[in-house]
């Protein structure tokens, strides 16, 4: 065919540009934008196949579990130019990622193209000229098995979610999800949450020491009392028992052994000195899961953001591919980075033979090189300073150091332990009756422990960090120590007795989530971010700083699928299915057996199905309970966890009394003691402002659901008063005036006003005044001269604004509703509308778009930052930041919008998604023999 061209489809707008320079004019580049085709909602299946087995999940669990395919709204513009493109193509190459995403999406290129011209598939893990040449060199067919992996996981997840998450609806509240990974993800946090709750704090004492020699000084801690060692935080269980064999040192002790010791008549000498030497080897290269822990401890990245800026490396040719469980690096690489560790740090930087690393892969068919800087040579951080900005060049700087230093020598140099004894020479000494008694003739011994680094070797370059470890006042301190000999005496210049408290275990991080998620074998390298995300977005988790803080809401929903879903949120049942999952992939497993068992059940499993038709009565009331204390219960309401408590002294039909919890309070922090106080706080009643005196109503203000607000209260309906009989005492049957028309006033009552406060003013300094101007809003500022329109100043959703007819301008703060004059809205409407915001909205600017070629910028929306070229608008991910966007995001991002479409126009949407329905969308096809490569 005359003029033909080879059609290689990548995932990603980025990836086009770079592949298309590297292959040459022979080749079309085009991008299918991540997936084409999903399984369908089912409420959008055609009318014919709701009622059969496709109906409850899109999935045909009674028939091979066969998935309903379509193609989203959002790619059909996307699949029509894929088309197009392919009819004049000779070959086709599907150059999605390596892994089971990637594959899937192949696969579904595969099956919605229908290709007539020989198909390949092309891999590469690096976005450089070699490593693309060799890709297309070297192609290989679809591999089936990966993507029966990940059409096994998509309807797992179908069936796991659909199944669970409507009892959570129903007995826990509305817009919950359960998931197969993110069950069992926030399972680990909420039982960290509960090791808190129920920790019990110890205390214990220890002496610190500054001992000298000469002009240097040195520190050590006490470690034995007349041979008996002394209690550290780690002899403490999580109830305050002591578990070890060791002396708990109390305050009083503590105090009268420090007063013995400093006696100048006391011996101090150094019993002995340890010196062994030191060695400490480098960190293997990054994986996924470990890059993202490492971003999140040194850059503070989140796993979600850490991915987002690999990605943009890896597809702008500067990282290789991010998602990998492999630590093993290509000799290329290793030559690579033990050449730039020579040339900047020294020839004997590196050891003499390469290192070589071996992971824990649990598939190997996923299983890439380990991430590295592209290439044959690394480009060093500075190289790239000029083109990398904010998180990119942060994340490559850190790429780039952990894999050099990989390939570099160990660090070595020489750890002593001196041991200080304190107390009477040993012609004087006698064991005293108590090894803790501050008495005469006690002897005390001191640590100290110092590290000397010889030969920095990978030091030079980098230092994995650590997460947060329970009881670190324990940890032996390193100190550089000065030369000291056994016997010989040393002053002391200082000691001092410090008390100590056991400290609970320290909530997860991301960084620590991610590595525990690793450790049990929840999730792939791929999902942990999008775990992390899940569970953050569903709410079932937020953040305190770096810590992962569960909701009560969270706590229900554990509960919920401990008693009655338990093997779902089994950790080792979790990693199970992800075994299989792998076994699926590579082969050895079939997905529509493996599935049936999961669903339907066998001998050795109960089926989810099963489990769900069998659950019985879920107190809903029960589930959403948690007993703080005596009388005193947590409920999880609809509208948020608030306490509930019974006055033992009250009549038996008495209300409970309820408290709602103050908002951040975390659920350790929910103590008896707390919950007590709470309940015995004063109770907040409305203040009364006083009386509005142009209608006689009281004006209060109080505090709501939805914020503070002040309001008018209507006056209570008149009645006639009761009589009392004075032969009897007993009150008569009082008889309301107007009695026959009650119901009419009641059903007649008007609305009472009210008006939120500004964000300004605070509950307990609002007065009457101020009260009565935020009732009268809208304000009338005046007439305007020209149109004769009211011109009001109010307060909105989106903030305070004068409106004139339907034309509205933005006031600059609340505070000018009540402030601008006549003059001053004037001159507001007589300036263009956002005339304001455009001027100050272009946050960034690039280069002209290759599509429209028109500039781009980044500009500031009314609904936040925003991607435009002047034609087309691209909202920033909520999680991206306005300083991370790249010209090559922006690019991706309005392409992105265009390929969406214009979104449907109000009213249209009942009408488009009946049309939809009505078109048969294309079932997917169950024979999955890929066209072999040419």
């Amino acid at each position: 065919m005359s003029g033909a061209k080879k059609l290689v489809i990548v995932e990603s707008p980025t990836k086009m540009k770079s592949i298309a320079q590297y292959l040459g004019d022979g080749y079309e580049v085009l991008s299918s934008v991540g997936h084409i085709r999903d399984l369908v909602e089912p409420k959008n299946l055609p009318p014919e196949l709701k009622k059969g087995s496709l109906g409850k999940f899109s999935v045909d669990v009674e028939n091979g579990f066969e998935p309903y395919y379509v193609v989203s709204d959002a790619k059909k513009k996307t699949v029509a130019e894929l088309k197009r493109a392919l009819k004049g193509a000779d070959e086709l190459l599907l150059a999605t990622d390596e892994d089971r995403e990637g594959e899937a999406i192949a696969w579904h290129l595969l099956q919605e193209l229908k290709p007539k011209v020989p198909v390949r598939r092309m891999v590469f893990h690096e976005i450089t000229k070699d490593a693309i040449l060799k890709a297309k060199d070297e192609t290989r067919e679809l591999d089936t098995a990966l993507v029966d992996a990940q059409e096994t996981r998509r309807i797992l997840d179908r069936l796991y979610g659909y199944e669970v998450s409507p009892v959570l609806w129903r007995k826990v509240g509305p817009g919950l999800s359960a998931g197969r990974v993110q069950s069992a993800a926030t399972r680990l946090v909420v039982d960290r949450e509960r090791e808190r709750l129920a920790f019990v704090a110890a205390s214990y004492w220890d002496l610190i020491g500054r001992f000298t020699k000469e002009s240097s000084s040195f520190e050590a801690r006490l470690v034995r009392v007349g041979g008996e060692r002394i209690a550290t935080g780690r002899d403490f269980d999580d109830s305050g028992r002591l578990t070890g064999k060791a002396v708990v040192l109390d305050e009083a002790t503590a105090h009268s052994l420090t007063a013995a010791l400093r006696d100048d008549t006391v011996g101090r000498r150094v019993s002995r000195v340890e010196s062994k030497p030191y060695s400490r080897r480098p960190a293997a290269p990054f994986t996924t899961s470990t890059l993202q822990q490492e971003s999140a401890r040194k850059l503070r990245l989140s796993a979600r953001d850490t991915m987002r800026v690999a990605q943009s490396l890896y597809e702008n040719g500067y990282i290789t591919y991010m998602r990998t469980d492999s630590v093993s690096l290509s000799q290329q690489a290793i030559q690579a980075a033990r050449t730039q560790a020579v040339k900047l740090y020294g020839a004997d930087s590196v050891p003499d033979k390469p290192r070589a690393y071996a992971g824990k892969s649990k598939n190997a068919q996923e299983a890439h090189e380990a991430i590295r800087p592209s290439g044959e040579v690394f480009r060093t951080p500075s190289e790239l300073q000029s083109v990398l900005r904010g998180s990119e060049f942060k994340l490559y700087d850190l790429i780039w150091k952990r894999t050099v230093a990989s390939q570099m020598a160990d660090a070595k140099g020489q750890t002593a332990t001196v041991t200080i004894e304190v107390g009477p020479t040993a012609t004087d000494a006698s064991e005293p009756e108590s090894p803790t008694a501050a008495v005469a003739g006690t002897t005390a011994e001191f640590t100290a422990s110092g590290t000397v680094i010889t030969f920095r070797g990978f030091l030079a370059a980098y230092e994995e960090s650590r997460d947060e470890e329970r009881n670190a006042d324990d940890a032996p301190g390193e100190a550089k120590l000065p030369q000291l000999a056994e016997g010989e005496a040393v002053g002391l210049a200082e000691l001092e007795a410090k008390g100590h408290e056991t400290s609970p275990p320290p909530r997860y991080t991301e960084a620590s989530l991610v590595k525990r998620l690793e450790e049990l074998g929840i999730g792939r390298p791929s999902t942990f971010a999008s775990i992390i995300s899940t569970i953050l977005d569903r709410g079932y988790v937020t953040q305190r700083g770096q810590a992962l803080v569960p909701s009560w809401v969270a706590f229900s929903v554990v509960r919920l699928l401990e008693e009655h879903f338990g093997d779902l949120v089994e950790y080792d049942f979790t990693a199970e299915m992800e075994d299989d999952l792998d076994r699926i992939a590579s082969g050895e497993a079939d997905r529509v057996d493996w599935l049936n068992e999961f669903y339907f059940g066998s001998d050795r499993h109960t089926g989810l199905r099963q489990v769900v038709d069998n659950l019985g009565d879920i107190d809903a009331r029960e589930i959403n309970s948690i007993v703080i204390g005596p009388g005193l219960t947590l409920r999880i309401g609809r509208y948020g966890p608030y306490l509930e408590t019974v006055d033992p002294e009250a009549a038996a039909d008495a209300p409970p009394r309820r408290v709602n919890l103050p908002e951040g309070l975390a659920p350790d922090e929910l103590t008896a003691e707390k919950a007590r106080e709470l309940i015995e706080a004063p109770v907040q009643t409305d203040r009364v402002l006083g009386v509005n005196p142009d209608n006689g109503k009281q004006v209060v203000v109080k505090d709501g659901r939805f914020g503070p607000y002040v309001t008018e209260l209507e006056p209570e309906p008149e009645t006639a008063e009761a009589s009392v009989d004075p032969a009897t005492g007993e009150v008569a049957d009082a008889q309301p005036v107007k009695a026959a028309k009650r119901g009419a006033k009641k059903a007649a009552a008007p609305k009472p006003r009210t008006a939120s406060l500004f964000k300004s003013m605070q509950i307990e300094e609002v007065d009457l005044a101020t009260a009565l101007q935020l009732l009268d809003l809208p304000r009338v500022v005046g007439l305007d001269p020209e149109s004769g329109d009211e011109i009001t100043a109010q307060n909105g959703r989106y903030g305070p604004y004068l409106k004139k007819g339907t034309d509205t301008r933005t006031l600059p703060s609340e505070d000018a509703i009540f402030d601008i004059d006549l003059a001053g809205a004037q001159e507001l409407f007589a300036q263009p509308k956002y005339g304001a915001r455009r001027a100050s909205s272009a946050l960034k600017e690039f280069a002209e778009d290759p599509v429209s070629g028109k500039p781009i910028k980044v500009k500031d929306g009314r609904f936040g930052p925003y991607v435009t070229d002047g034609t087309t608008n691209a909202t920033i991910p909520r999680a991206e930041s306005v300083e991370d966007i790249t010209f090559e995001r922006a690019v991706e991002l309005l392409q992105i919008k265009r390929d969406k479409g214009p979104a449907p126009a109000r009213g249209t949407r009942t009408a488009a998604a009946k049309s939809g329905a009505k078109k048969a969308p294309a079932k997917r096809t169950t024979t999955r023999t890929a066209k072999k490569s040419s």
